[in-house]
């Protein structure tokens, strides 16, 4: 059964933060991903240059290492309407909800750090328990 991660968890293949050894412990699952998650996680590579944390080459590296990491990237347009429906139910992010559609096409569950995230599938039948928090 393939898995549903999110940049948030993918993030922490590269960076030193709380649940690195629960997502890295994902890396031996079959890990699916729309390919916003790319997107995403480059976005927060680039925030944490403008914090300072990382310098620009170390950014660089570390999307590296994502782009090779063992996630199928999927096109996004087969989901988005769906998306689109699963955000207005659960009145939550359009980008969140391309996770969880991909999750519902393929039965299967999201893995995320994203309390927010979590709560807001929770709240509804059809979605609750198809995101799940990483522990750490």
């Amino acid at each position: 059964m393939s898995v549903v991660i999110d940049a948030s968890v993918a993030l922490k293949w590269v960076l030193d933060e709380p649940g690195r050894d629960q997502a890295d412990a994902l890396l031996d699952d079959d890990l699916i991903a729309p390919i916003l998650w790319l997107i995403e996680a480059g976005n927060a590579l680039w925030r944490r240059t403008a914090l300072r944390e990382i310098s620009a080459e170390e950014a660089r590296e570390r999307l590296h290492e994502l782009i090779n990491a063992p996630v199928a990237s999927l096109a996004i347009e087969p989901h988005l309407e769906s998306a689109l429906t699963l955000a207005t139910e659960i009145d939550h992010s359009v980008y969140d909800c391309l996770y969880l559609a991909l999750a519902l096409h393929h039965d299967t569950h999201v893995v995320t750090a994203d309390r927010p995230f979590h709560a807001a599938a929770e709240r509804l039948a059809k979605t609750a328990g198809r995101v799940r928090l990483l522990a750490h």
